[in-house]
């Protein structure tokens, strides 16, 4: 039987041929051996037409063909994961399943992780502690963000006006600043705001509610940096220095007035 002729020629250029079995003799009637082609490719082929040569001849990327789905991957959004008990706490941000529950407050959460974490609001533990001003923070992803006040990295930059920012929440809560986004609206008054925490702040006017409280004067407040502003009064802390006169001031809004009319 003749050999078969080679139905595309150009792939048989610049390649070795391969004869697997035992050597035969010159003239000596053998069974045609088992040919292999090995592409060999010319010092000037480009590595981009070969991928493409692999990529049309390949079955498993040919045109149309669906990816084949890991053992670990969301059947919602496609994430994929290492194991199969980390893919099971990411279902439940699709299912909102919050399994935990905190003993104190009952509060819920979605994973064991989680739940420890809130614990130390409770508890007021805070195991993890920055290495250059010693403060100490419930959990160690609060300690990362911390230590870029020390190292002044930002990485998260906004695409609209190249500011940088040094957590991805605050990224998030600036371009709310472009697109005129308010996400949290009050249910008393309809008021919207940028931030959650703001509309927190705001939920107060209406509740009265004043959970932080001076130690020295028991003075309560609505906000955190109220209460803040407020200890400098007893503390005689006057953090803003105005360089032409040297005067010193408590409240940014004075010194800022200063500013303004003195100099």
């Amino acid at each position: 039987m003749g050999r078969r002729k080679n139905p595309h020629p150009k792939r048989a250029e610049n390649a070795r041929t391969v004869l697997k079995g035992e050597e035969f003799r010159e003239k000596e009637e053998v069974k045609e051996p088992v040919v292999v082609c090995l592409q060999i490719p010319d010092d000037d082929d480009d590595d981009d037409e070969m991928d493409e040569q692999i990529r049309k001849e390949e079955p498993a990327f040919r045109k149309g063909s669906k990816r084949k789905r890991t053992q670990h991957e969301c059947d919602v959004c496609d994430k994929a994961f290492r194991d199969s008990s980390t893919l099971k706490d990411h279902m439940r941000i699709h299912t909102n399943e919050r399994p935990y529950e905190c003993d104190v407050c009952e509060k819920r959460f979605r994973t064991s992780g989680h739940l420890n974490e809130h614990m130390r609001t409770h508890t007021n533990e805070r195991p993890y502690e920055c290495d250059v001003c010693e403060k100490r923070f419930r959990t160690s992803g609060h300690l990362n963000e911390h230590m870029r006040t020390h190292t002044n990295e930002r990485p998260y930059e906004c695409d609209v006006c190249e500011k940088r920012f040094t957590t991805s929440g605050n990224l998030t809560n600036h371009m709310r600043i472009h697109t005129n986004e308010k996400p949290y609206e009050c249910d008393v008054c309809e008021m919207k705001f940028r931030q959650l925490g703001n509309l927190q702040n705001h939920v107060r006017i209406h509740t009265n509610e004043k959970p932080y409280e001076c130690e020295v004067c028991e003075r309560c407040f609505r906000e955190s940096s109220t209460l803040k502003k407020h200890m400098r009064i007893h503390t005689n802390e006057k953090p803003y220095e105005c360089e032409a006169c040297e005067m010193k001031f408590r409240q940014l809004s004075n010194f800022r007035r200063h500013m303004r009319t003195q100099h």
